[in-house]
């Protein structure tokens, strides 16, 4: 099977950096925002990729750019794998899929309206609460003077469109209206987007890899953040200081537990809730689903990410490779899997050695590059 692998780097993206009017606000330093480009591939990520498909498969490396179109009208590959973020607007994890239907080309993972809505924080909100998925309350604000009365303190502010902690820092959450109304600023500062306030939980985190489809879904083994582990004074969230400034390869942050502690209840409530954020929201093949327990101890939805970061290093601490090594599967085994649950929902030849190969390892087994 011929695959195009489709990916945003670092330096591809890079050159689509462009200007808008909003940026002559920005303070110097802040052009374009630090984070700008914290949720393209790097050049490891993309290598690790490319080598566990071509384990079965040709592959060919397509940029996620202007120039994608023409390369697989060109190419005319038999499936599309897609970890594609690209960078501007609040449908920009929808391009690719839609270029791929467009062309009528199979893909790897989540459709476009799926990956829209899961980007776009208070749409996925509105769906789970409208089928009661518990998730912490929220309000979507254009601005600093758009705040309304009834909002809670504390609360976290975020972007409402955006990933991998892209402007959720340490000073997100809020504690008093003066502390709420300069993150929303800074936010339409520095990202030009509303920002979602959300009422801001305090109990134990988690986030959970699935691979699959609904209802046949593998729930991997949960990790948990671990609060303590962050500086003193820290404000107690996976913020963005927490996954790219203070845990470094050459310095982890010890943050993570996995497989998380958990007693076989909350154990069932975690998997019962995150099977229906993905049934819900029709998710495929695989994802990432960050939850938090609020004052009842039971676990609310706080992320979805349908398109999950997947850095090959153990010492990058990627929590879906992280979770699939805790369930014995090396990172080939992982990427593959994915090429095989949609293999199996388009009807395509599962050129795979054998059902065993999927089979998980023993953790000794697993260790070598790119495992822990």
């Amino acid at each position: 099977m011929k695959i195009a692998l489709l990916f945003s780097s670092k330096q591809g993206m890079s050159k689509a950096l462009i200007r808008f009017p909003h940026e002559e606000k920005i303070e110097e330093g802040e052009e374009p925002p630090p984070d700008m480009l914290a949720e393209c591939d790097s050049d490891e990520t993309i290598i690790a990729v490319q080598q566990a498909l071509q384990k079965f498969h040709q592959v060919v490396l397509i940029e996620a750019d202007e120039e994608a179109y023409p390369k697989l009208q060109q190419e005319k590959p038999d499936l599309v794998f897609n970890i594609a973020e690209r960078l501007y607007g609040p449908n920009r994890e929808s391009h690719i899929p839609t270029i791929c239907e467009v062309l009528n080309i199979p893909y790897t993972g989540s459709d476009p309206l799926t990956l829209g809505i899961c980007l776009d924080k208070s749409r996925a909100k509105e769906i789970l609460s409208y089928y009661g998925v518990p998730n912490p309350r929220f309000w979507v604000v254009e601005d600093e003077n758009s705040i309304p009365a009834e909002v809670t303190i504390p609360a976290i502010v975020k972007p409402l469109y955006e990933g991998s902690s892209k402007g959720i820092k340490d000073n997100s959450v809020v504690r008093d209206f003066s502390q709420l109304r300069q993150k929303v600023a800074e936010i339409k500062r520095l990202y030009n987007e509303p920002s979602i306030i959300e009422e801001f939980l305090t109990g134990r985190e988690f986030t959970v890899g699935v691979l699959g489809n609904y209802p046949e879904l593998e729930i991997l083994p949960v990790v948990e953040i671990d609060h303590s582990q962050l500086p003193a004074g820290a404000n107690p969230i996976y913020s963005y200081e927490a996954k790219w400034v203070w845990d470094r390869p050459e310095k982890p942050l010890e943050i993570f537990r996995c497989p998380a502690e958990l007693s076989a209840e909350l154990q069932e409530k975690i998997e019962r809730v995150v099977k229906e954020t993905c049934r819900l929201l029709r998710i495929k093949d695989w994802a990432r689903i960050d939850l938090r327990l609020d004052a009842e101890g039971e676990p609310n939805i706080l992320e979805i990410n349908p398109l999950p970061g997947i850095l090959p290093n153990p010492e990058d601490n990627s929590c879906l490779p992280k979770a699939a090594r805790a369930a014995g599967y090396t990172y080939e085994q992982l990427i593959n899997r994915v090429v095989y649950e949609a293999c199996k929902r388009y009807g395509l030849p599962l050129n795979f050695a054998s059902q065993d190969y999927f089979q998980p390892h023993s953790q000794q087994e697993i260790r070598g590059p790119y495992v822990s």
